[in-house]
């Protein structure tokens, strides 16, 4: 089982939508998948459920990330186990709830106190951690997708260390750019502390490894002319290549110089244009934009942009999946 987090403490670049179409994309092709929505905001859960049955599920709270939670933050025990609703074929959630931010606090008392080898501390730091262990296991997940929120705050610096991997998703825009300056350091430092941790803790329960390898990032939401950037956003489009590797990467030294024309930076996923026209569509069949049809009004020149859209998600989705080691798909 691998995990996979999508982060990036810029909001507004389609996060959400973006780990929505992967993981859709991944059950397509037959691969066990869990999602995981540790954004308190909960915008994937409300993609995945539709709204009766989100409103049921809140109404209660104990089958969502909250009342795993729970017991640590009522002080009366460890994480709960709790079951993974499966919403399509091969597709799996653990649901967000707007009540996670409460656990933000007691995170970040815990953070310092680990350093220590607080076993307290660290099962409070671990919880998202051992609960997508035990969760995905249950169902027999390969992959794990996690959607986490646009900060760097407690929260989801416990669900980046239970990442064995980490997409950033971009815009092409200064403020994705500042989103990366803040992130990569931020990131790189949290991976450091933790480290550190584990090399001087030894508890009972299983820890994360703190991996949080870098694949690489995804630029979306641009506005395309010809198949081309506007010359609006080419000048960030031209500085993230070299932006990323020092922030992220860490590396100081090289820069992206593209050698040829369409010569890619390989750190680079994908850059995908816009599908602002099929979104409307694709939210009122509750399905990814991908599997639009006929009978949703995808007709005409939308068929074809469905089309277009089923290759470029497949084709993001067969990277990501070969980054991460996994074939056979």
């Amino acid at each position: 089982m691998i995990t996979l987090a999508f982060f990036n403490n810029k909001g507004g670049v389609g996060k959400t939508t973006l780990v929505y179409h992967v993981a859709c994309m991944m059950a397509n092709l037959g691969i066990k998948t869990l999602t995981v929505d540790l954004d308190p905001q909960a915008n994937l859960t409300s993609a995945l459920m539709d709204e009766p049955a989100l409103e049921a599920l809140w109404s209660k709270d104990d089958s969502t990330i909250l009342g795993a939670v729970a017991p640590i933050l009522e002080g009366i025990g460890d994480v709960a186990n709790i079951p993974a609703l499966e919403v399509r074929d091969d597709l799996f959630l653990i649901p967000g709830n707007l009540g996670l931010s409460r656990f933000e606090d007691k995170l970040s008392e815990s953070w310092s106190k680990g350093f220590g080898g607080d076993p307290a501390a660290l099962r409070v730091t671990s919880a998202f951690h051992r609960l997508i262990r035990t969760v995905g296991t249950s169902v027999g997940a390969q992959i794990v997708l996690m959607d986490v929120g646009p900060n760097l705050g407690a929260i989801n610096r416990a669900a980046l260390l239970a990442a064995d991997h980490l997409l950033i998703p971009l815009a092409a825009d200064l403020y994705s750019l500042q989103g990366l300056r803040n992130l990569g350091p931020t990131v790189r430092k949290w991976k450091t502390d933790w480290r550190r941790t584990l090399d001087n803790t030894q508890v009972g329960f299983s820890l994360p490894s703190g991996n949080m390898s870098p694949i690489g990032y995804v630029v979306l939401q641009h506005a395309v002319r010809l198949d081309r950037p506007v010359k609006a956003y080419k000048k960030w489009l031209d500085r993230i290549p070299s932006e990323y590797r020092k922030s992220v990467l860490g590396d100081e030294t090289t820069l992206w110089q593209q050698q040829l024309p369409g010569e890619v930076d390989p750190n680079s996923l994908a850059t995908l244009r816009n599908y602002r026209s099929l979104m409307p569509m694709a939210q009122d069949a509750r399905k990814p934009m991908f599997e639009l049809r006929p009978s949703d009004g995808a007709i005409g020149s939308h068929a074809q942009y469905v089309q277009t859209c089923y290759v470029e998600f497949r084709n993001l989705t067969e990277q990501i999946l070969g980054r991460m080691g996994i074939s056979g798909f």
